[in-house]
C-alpha cells in the first residue's frame, strides 16, 4: 500500500491510514506501506534548492527550523505514547538538523549539482516515515521504518529521473523484506528516494512514491498493489472540467498508461512498469472513501465493445513547436538532428506529427521548456538550407480520447473530429500511435475544456459504467 501526500494530510488522516493498515493486518495480510512526502513538502523543497546557492545561513536554518517545527507538531497530535513519540521527535531533529547542513554546503560552495539536489528533495519523505511509524507503533502495529535507500532498491544515476535495475532491487528487497513480514512486521518505506549501485540517493521523479510502490510490490511478488490518494480512482473526465464525469471500475495497463501521459494526474506514469512485467493488479483507491473499491488495473480491462472511448484527458501548460523549410523534404536525418537538438536542451517532447509533404515537423513541449527549446533550436539549425522558419505557439492544450475499444473500431476519428467541430473547436495537430489506444490533439488553451465536454458527451461516457 502506498499512501500519498493527501492520505497524510492532517493527524487525522495519519490516522485512519493506519486504522486501514490495522484492518488489512487483522485479516492475516502481509503488508508493506510506502509514503509520501506531507502535503507541499516537496514543493517547499523544490523551491528551497532552486535558491539554495543564494542562501544565507540564517535562510537555512529558518527554513531547517520550520520544518522541524510543522512535523513535530503533526507527530505531537497523533502519537500518544511517549516513548514512542520521543524516538519520533528525536529522529524529525536529526533529519532537519541534516537538511540544514547541506542547504547550508550548497549555499557556501554556490553549487548545487544533480546529486546534491537529489538528496534534498529526499528529506521530504524521510521526515514523514518515521511519524508513520510512529502512528503505526501507537496503534500497537508491530513496525519498522525504513528509507527507499534502506529497503534495497537500487537505480542508474539519472539523477532526478532515475530507473530502477530490476535484478539486483529484487535480490536486495527481497533480502530485507522476507524477514521482516515472516516476523510479522510491518515494514514502513520512505517513498521517492533510492540509491545508486556506488549508495549515492537518486530520486524516481515527481509523484515517484507509486513508483516505489510498483517496484517494491513487483520486487516482492506482491498480490495487488493499493494506491491510497485524495481521488476515487481514474475518472472517465476530469470532474472539475466535466461534472458528469463516472469512475472508471477497470481499465487495462495500456489504457493507464495513455492516461498517465496525456493528462491524470492520478498515477505516476512509469509506475505501471514494474508492475505491468509481473501482471499484478493496481488499485487506486480514495482515502476519504475506504469502502470504494477505487479502479482497479490490470492486464485484462474486460473492455465491452460499446465502450470505445474510456476516457478524455487534457494536458495544459504545453507549448506547440513547428519546424519547417523546404529543405527539409526527403533529406534523411532532419527529424533526428532536430530531436537531437532537443534532448541536448533537457527538453521532453510530449507530442510529434509530421506531413507526409516532410516540409515540417510540428511537436508539443512543457510549457515551461518552451524558450529553451526555441532557443536551442535556432542556435542550431535555424537558417540553415534544411529550415527556414521556427514557428511556436503557448496558448494550447493537448486533449486525448483513450480506450482500448478504439482498435479496430471504424469511423472513431471521424466521430472525435465531428464532435469537437460541432463545438466550434479548431484543431491544430493530430497524432495516433499505432496502438490506437489514442487519439490525440492540439486545441486552443480556451477550447480544451469545450473540447473535453464534446467528446465525453459524444462517446455516451456520462452513461457508461466501465
Amino acid at each position: 500500500m502506498k499512501f500519498g501526500g493527501s492520505a497524510l494530510a492532517d493527524p487525522q488522516t495519519i490516522v485512519n491510514a493506519v486504522g486501514i493498515v490495522k484492518e488489512y493486518k487483522s485479516k492475516r495480510h502481509q503488508l508493506i506501506v510506502v509514503t509520501s512526502a506531507l502535503p507541499g513538502i516537496t514543493d517547499e523543497l523544490v523551491a528551497i534548492t532552486e535558491r539554495a546557492t543564494r542562501l544565507g545561513s540564517d535562510s537555512a536554518n529558518a527554513f531547517a527550523e520550520k520544518q522541524l517545527e510543522f512535523h513535530s507538531a503533526i507527530a505531537r497530535k497523533c502519537i500518544r505514547n511517549p516513548d514512542v513519540l520521543e524516538k519520533v521527535l528525536i529522529k524529525v531533529r536529526e533529519t532537519t538538523k541534516e537538511l540544514r547542513d547541506i542547504l547550508q554546503s550548497v549555499s557556501l560552495l554556490r553549487e548545487l549539482t544533480p546529486r546534491s539536489k537529489d538528496f534534498l528533495l529526499s528529506f521530504g519523505e524521510r521526515l514523514s516515515t518515521p511519524i508513520v511509524w510512529g502512528a503505526a507503533s501507537d496503534s500497537s502495529l508491530k513496525a519498522e521504518w525504513l528509507t527507499g535507500v534502506g529497503s534495497g532498491i537500487v537505480t542508474d544515476d539519472n539523477f532526478g529521473e532515475a530507473s530502477p535495475l530490476m535484478d539486483v532491487t529484487i535480490r536486495r528487497v527481497k533480502a530485507k523484506l522476507e524477514p521482516l513480514l515472516d516476523a510479522g512486521t510491518l515494514a514502513i518505506i520512505a517513498g521517492y528516494a533510492a540509491s545508486s549501485p556506488n549508495g549515492i540517493t537518486t530520486t524516481l521523479g515527481r509523484g515517484g512514491s507509486d513508483y516505489t510502490a510498483t517496484i517494491i510490490g513487483a520486487a516482492m511478488d506482491a498480490d495487488e498493489i493499493i494506491l491510497w490518494k485524495d481521488v476515487e480512482g481514474l475518472m472517465t473526465a476530469d470532474p472539475t472540467i466535466e461534472p458528469n464525469a463516472r469512475l472508471l471500475r477497470r481499465v487495462s495497463y495500456a489504457e493507464a498508461s495513455e492516461m498517465a501521459y496525456f493528462g491524470t494526474k492520478a498515477i505516476h506514469p512509469r509506475a505501471l512498469e514494474p508492475a505491468l512485467e509481473k501482471k499484478i493488479p493496481i488499485r487506486i483507491r480514495s482515502i476519504s472513501n475506504p469502502t470504494s473499491e477505487g479502479t482497479l488495473i490490470t492486464s485484462d480491462a474486460s473492455e465491452r465493445k460499446e465502450n470505445i472511448v474510456k476516457a478524455v484527458t487534457l494536458v495544459s501548460k504545453v507549448a506547440m513547436i513547428t519546424v519547417a523549410g523546404s529543405g527539409m523534404a526527403g533529406l534523411p536525418g532532419v527529424a533526428a538532428k532536430v530531436f537531437d537538438v532537443l534532448a541536448g536542451a533537457g527538453v521532453n517532447i510530449l507530442m510529434i506529427s509530421q506531413g507526409s509533404s516532410e516540409a515540417g515537423i510540428s511537436f508539443v513541449v512543457p510549457r515551461d521548456k518552451l524558450q529553451r527549446a526555441t532557443n536551442a533550436l535556432e542556435l542550431a539549425i535555424l537558417g540553415t538550407k534544411l529550415v527556414k522558419d521556427i514557428i511556436s505557439e503557448n496558448d494550447i492544450c493537448v486533449v486525448s480520447a483513450v480506450g482500448a475499444g478504439m482498435k479496430g473500431t471504424p469511423g472513431v476519428a471521424a466521430r472525435v473530429f465531428k464532435a469537437v467541430s460541432s463545438r466550434e473547436v479548431n484543431v491544430g495537430m493530430i497524432a495516433q500511435g499505432s496502438s490506437e489506444l489514442n487519439i490525440s490533439f492540439v486545441v486552443g488553451e480556451q477550447d480544451g475544456p469545450k473540447a473535453v465536454r464534446a467528446l465525453h458527451d459524444e462517446f455516451g461516457l456520462a452513461k457508461s459504467e466501465s
